[in-house]
Formats: C-alpha cells, structure tokens, sequence
C-alpha cells in the first residue's frame, strides 16, 4: 500500500504541487527519502523518527520509502517534515488513509513533536485553495493562510498530537481567523521637518505618481529624514497589493506572526550590500531588497558608496518591474515594482558648493565621486533634486502646520485621478504614471500649444534621451493630478524640467 500527500515546492513566489508517497515494505529496517531533497529534507527523516516517538508511535522494523514527485523537481526546505510525517502515519495505520484527501500540508516538525511555523504558508495558501484543496499547517501561520479564502478549509494545529486527534475525530480544530499586523513603531510625521519647502513638494510629487527620486546636498541636510517620512504620505496598500507583498515575505521567511500588513514597505539596506542581497540569489534564490521593497520604497543611502555594479544591477528592475533571478540550477522570477530614493552628497567631503567652503581637491572631488554613478541608472531617476543646507533660522521656525495626512490626502486623491484615467483605458490595477506604458502615457499626457513647445525646446537643448523624455511626460501628468487637471499646462512641463536640471551635471560627470 502506498500512503499519498500533498505538499508544494517552492519556485519563487510560486507553490509546485509535489505528491508525498510513503511505501512501508517488507525487508531490512531502513528509511528513504528520494526525489531530490536537499540537506534539510534529507533530514527530517530524524525529525519525522523523534516526532513520531513523542506522541508514542513507533516505526516498524520495514524497508519506508519516501518519493517526493515529481522526481525531477529540487525539493528544499524543513516544511517537508509534516507531510512526510503524516504520509508515514497513514501507512501505517495511525490516522485514517483518506484523512488527508484534498489538503495540502506543510509544516517543520520538532523533536517534541510540536509544528514549527515555516515559510512560504500564503503562497501555499493560495495555490491550495486554487486547486480546490484545503490547508493544514503550523498554528502560528494560520492567521497567515487565512488570507488565501474566506470559506477555505485551514487546520492549523500546535503539535504532531493535536493533529492526529483532529483527524481521528477526538478534537476538532477551529478555523483560524486572518490578522492584519500594526506597524511597532509609528510612521514620522512630515511636520518634524522643518524648512525644506521644495525637497517636500518634490516628496509629495514623487508619492502621487510614484516617481524615482534622487536628493543631493551636503551632510544634515534632512535628506535621510525627507526619505524616512516618505510612507507616512502614501496610500495603504490594496488587498490584491498587500497579498503580493505578503506572498514575498512569506517566501523569505520574514511574514511576522502579527499577520499582513496594509503599510507599504520601506526597505533601506546598507551600501555594503551585495549584489545578492540587493536583487535576490544565492544558494536557494532568494528575494533580495528589491523584491522585499516591492510596491513599496527601496531607500539607497550614500548611493555612490554602493558599489557600480551592484547598482547598476537594478537598471533591469527599475524598467520591467520584476526581477528575474537566473543560476545553474535556479530559474526565478520575483515582482520589483519599487519607487527608488536615494541620497548623496555631492562630493566624498560632503561640501562641494557650499558657501564659504573651498575643496582642496578642487571641482574633480564632486566629478570623481559623482561618476560612480552611470548615466544609464540616472536616467531612470525620474526627480533629481538639490537639497541646500538647513540654516538655523530654519531650525528655529515653529513646527509646520502641514502634516503628513494633509499631504496624503492630495497623494491619495492624485492616485485615484490616475487610476480611473487608466481604468478608461482598459488597464487593471493600481497603476500610477510611472508605472504605465509609454503608449498609454501618450494617450493620458494632453499637451497644451505652449507646454508642447516647451518640452521641445529644452528636450533639444537638454538632449533628453526617449527615457528621459518619457520621464518628464510622467511628472508632468503627475503634477497635473495634482492640481486635478485634464490637461497639461506649461508650469507642469516647467516644473518636471526643473526636476530634471540637475541630472545634465551628474550625466556629464558620470
């Protein structure tokens, strides 16, 4: 008799069904795992052996056969523990053989037999309930699988023990209800900043299109403060983006057990970080900050310090909105979709321009250190902007009246201008005008005569590249959402060039 699971493999965010077979045959004592597994998986054979005693169920002395199918399918993670645990009980006799018809599991099994939370239960959730199946799975997660289907059928137990009562009829396992986490901490308010009246419009600018930004000025200026403040004024993420962003977390193992969470990501790696660790790989291709920052914020410190190819890696990110992460071994596509801030300061001193300060190194400092940068990444920063230093008259100013939900409440109001003009257009989703189409840009940007000359005449002057020029397009729709007009006039194509002055001096230098 051959005992069958379900379970999944993972392939980024996706979940591959794998049918557990467990055969208990005659001949010497022995335990096999075939199908691929890894170092984890090979192991739980004494994880699955320990469990097993704990809630006083002994192996037979037979030959137990474990196959993971497909069997060319690489099998990696701990969460195989349950079902081949599970698979082996029904061999044997322990639960009933069609116990487990029409529910996948997964889960880590300690040696107490106590359900280890595992990662990846949501995108589980959500290929389980697309197959029509049910869910077993560790009891922190449940909150987690939850959010896959209001009438699914989940089981979350605590232990091995708890398990086999609620199969068997002694117990019965209530469904559990799905979470939504609170951020720790509470988001910084825009009101803490005080002056920089332009970084804040060029801000809230970014935030209602979703536009690329890059700040540089001199060190204490606010750059990092400006960025830190940047989720207080966007909108909360949607149903459909939040399981997104909680299907990546979930694969990366950092979901939390407080459940999903409807504040958009902000991700600000150190500039240390490797290529890896920014747009995902390694040994079993995980997500990377990109990833983890989709439909959210990828915050880049100090951006010259990162190092070029490590920066230049995300130019692919940046354009399609996915990452594709390809190994010997690996082929995997994770959803990017950020909003790039980044900050510098102009020279590696910090203080190039500033008044009363002379460089020794002279105007080669700024250009050396701004041309660690290419000009290719540069132009798909959509906003460059100066960021001057605080003076203390500044600082001495009472504390603005505006706060961050006044802002957000002109982002959201821009945001939903956009998506119902995009809607008309026969295009799904929460788009904004970075995140379209140059064509459907096209449709959406109604030039006025004299904004058409404009942008003509300083895209030759300028010598704006087909991005670049696009990418004035799409500020200039975006401040037009904002002051809630149809049409494109030229203070709006005025305004998008100013943001894009600054990067005729950092192209030339890189």
């Amino acid at each position: 008799m051959v005992a069958r699971v379900r379970t999944v493999a993972f392939e980024g965010i996706d979940a591959r069904p794998v049918d557990v077979q467990v055969q208990v045959s005659a001949g010497l004592p022995a335990f096999t795992i075939v199908g691929l597994p890894d170092k984890a998986v090979a192991e739980s054979r004494e994880r699955v052996r320990a469990a097993l005693t704990a809630v006083g169920l002994a192996l037979p002395p037979k030959r137990i056969t474990v196959n993971l199918a497909p069997a060319d399918l690489p099998k990696e993670g701990s969460h195989f523990d349950l079902p081949i645990a599970a698979g082996v009980m029904a061999a044997i006799g322990a639960i009933p053989a069609t116990a487990l018809d029409g529910k996948v599991v997964l889960g880590e099994l300690a040696l107490d037999a106590r359900i280890s939370p595992v990662a990846g239960v949501l995108p589980a959730a959500i290929s389980a309930n697309a197959q029509g199946c049910g869910l077993v799975c560790p009891q922190d997660c449940g909150g987690e699988a939850a959010w896959a289907a209001h009438d699914m059928d989940i089981v979350a137990p605590g232990s091995l023990t708890a398990l086999v009562n609620h199969l068997n009829g002694n117990q019965v396992l209530s469904r559990p209800a799905p979470v939504i986490g609170k951020p720790v901490n509470p988001l910084a308010d825009m009101s803490d900043v005080r002056g920089q009246e332009s970084a804040k419009r060029a801000l809230e600018v970014a935030a209602a299109g979703g536009h690329n930004l890059l700040m540089v000025g001199p060190p204490g200026a606010g750059k990092s403060m400006l960025a830190s403040r940047l989720p207080s004024v966007l909108p909360d993420l949607s149903p459909p983006e939040m399981l997104e962003v909680s299907m990546i977390r979930s694969v990366a193992g950092t979901l939390s057990a407080e459940g999903l969470s409807t504040v958009r990501p902000f991700r600000a790696p150190h500039h240390s970080a490797s290529m890896a660790a920014l747009v995902g790989g390694g040994l079993r291709a995980r997500p990377g900050e990109v990833s983890l920052a989709h439909h959210g914020v990828l915050f880049l410190d100090e951006l010259p310090e990162f190092t070029p190819q490590v920066l230049d890696s995300l130019r692919q990110p940046l354009e399609t909105g996915d990452c594709m992460i390809a190994r010997a071994n690996h082929r995997v596509s994770y959803p990017a979709r950020i909003q790039l801030v980044a900050a510098m300061n102009p020279c590696r001193c910090g203080m190039a321009g500033e008044p009363g300060h002379t460089c020794r190194r002279g105007p080669r400092c700024a250009s050396d250190y701004q041309a660690r940068i290419s000009g290719p990444l540069l132009d798909r920063i959509d906003i460059h902007l100066d960021v001057p230093a605080v003076t203390a008259s500044d600082l001495m100013l009472p504390p603005a009246r505006e706060t961050s939900a006044d802002i957000r409440g002109r982002v959201e109001a821009a945001r939903n201008i956009q998506q119902q003009r995009y809607a008309a257009l026969g295009l799904t989703g929460a788009l904004t005008n970075s995140a379209v189409s140059a064509r459907m840009l096209e449709e959406a940007v109604l030039l006025q005569g004299d904004a058409r000359t404009l942008l003509a005449d300083a895209a030759d002057r300028m010598g704006l590249s087909a991005r670049g020029y696009h990418r004035v397009l799409r500020v200039s729709r975006t401040l037009a959402d904002l002051d809630a007009s149809a049409h494109v006039g030229r203070v709006h194509v005025g305004e998008a060039l100013s943001y894009r002055a600054m990067s005729d001096r950092l192209a030339a230098a890189a």
